[in-house]
């Protein structure tokens, strides 16, 4: 898989895409990430992105050629481009799991007041991490890229499974136990150290339901 961020700070992505799992993944050649920096294509001579809105109002908007021109050049044929949006679809663990089987996916972070409408028509996708704005879209595509790209095979070990993950399951994870048994006062649950698969399948299943009842009551609908 091909990861392609156009952003205007590029620094931002260097501690995130290089530590844990997606350095993993990159050092096993099984996902490149590269970061543009569209401010490198601006016309302006002072390599100006944004401008005025039209009609007047508050804040600045994000000028179209300078994303334009950068996509051109990227030349990626059949890429999801998702474009980072409060406006746009919740990203889930479902969004996860279809972007996961990908080769090339482009994200478009956003600064300023928003985007030049003209720039919609480059994207597959508009996404929203949430009910909040943040100042731009980098924070938005490196949580999207660990949720993509841990999903795709032989990134994580059978050991570090994401199968049971919380969503992946419809449900949220049940509780987990490691040593010592017991640990100012609370204890391990019984069940879990008998040996019974079955019943402990039982009681994680239990568990996930009950977290999700109280907690998300509304996967459950």
């Amino acid at each position: 898989m091909n990861i392609h961020y156009l952003t205007l700070f590029p620094e931002m992505y260097d501690g995130v895409l290089n530590s844990s799992i997606l350095k993993r993944a990159k050092d096993k050649g099984i996902v490149d990430y590269n970061l543009i920096n569209f401010r490198d294509y601006s016309n302006s001579k002072h390599n100006k992105v944004d401008d005025y809105p039209y009609g007047g109002g508050a804040g600045m908007v994000l000028k179209p050629e300078p994303v334009f021109e950068a996509m051109d050049d990227l030349e990626v044929d059949n890429a999801r481009v998702i474009l980072l949006c409060p406006q746009g679809a919740p990203f889930n663990q479902k969004m996860a799991e279809d972007l996961s089987t990908e080769e090339d996916i482009v994200f478009i972070c956003g600064h300023y007041e928003g985007y030049d409408e003209r720039i919609r028509t480059l994207v597959t996708d508009e996404v929203s991490i949430g009910d909040y704005v943040l100042t731009g879209g980098e924070l938005a595509s490196m949580t999207m890229t660990d949720a993509i790209v841990r999903l795709i095979p032989d990134v994580i070990s059978k050991q570090e499974s994401h199968e049971q993950d919380s969503f992946s399951t419809g449900l949220l994870e049940h509780p987990h136990y490691t040593r010592p048994r017991e640990y100012r006062g609370m204890k391990v649950p019984e069940v879990l150290l008998s040996g019974d698969h079955k019943k402990i399948e039982e009681w994680r299943r239990d568990e996930s339901l009950k977290r999700t009842r109280e907690r998300r009551p509304d996967l459950l609908e």
